[in-house]
């Protein structure tokens, strides 16, 4: 399996994104879809997830009411629509993938796949 992410760039404060993670390969097992951010000098942070199944969404305090996780298992992407960004969601942002629930969403160990990740950065 491989993730590719796309749709990061240099926006200002209150602005707006998608970012689009591309999955290639095939696995029979996948359990959700998620991202991660990662912001200089900081440790990763999970911000959201998809149960790949049933499709229900999951996010962080820092970015619920702003951000939108959603699948397409047709195309097998997965996006993450980011609104009302903030200079503090500046972060490289990854995409990830869990073939089966480990019990926490936020641990990066629940995630088996992970992307190169993209750059976003928000200015004042």
């Amino acid at each position: 399996v491989q993730l590719e992410e796309s749709g990061g760039g240099a926006v200002q404060a209150g602005d707006s994104l998608r970012l689009t993670c591309v999955v290639t390969g095939t696995t029979a097992d996948r359990h959700a879809m998620g991202w991660f951010r990662q912001a200089p000098g900081s440790e990763r942070e999970w911000i959201a997830a998809i149960n790949w199944g049933h499709g229900g969404t999951y996010y962080s305090n820092s970015v619920q009411g702003r951000f939108i996780i959603s699948r397409d298992s047709t195309k097998n992407t997965v996006d993450l629509q980011m609104n009302s960004l903030k200079p503090e969601d500046t972060a490289d942002y990854f995409c990830v993938h869990a073939s089966y629930y480990k019990g926490a969403y936020r641990l990066p160990e629940h995630w088996d796949y992970w992307g190169q990740g993209t750059q976003v950065t928000v200015s004042p």
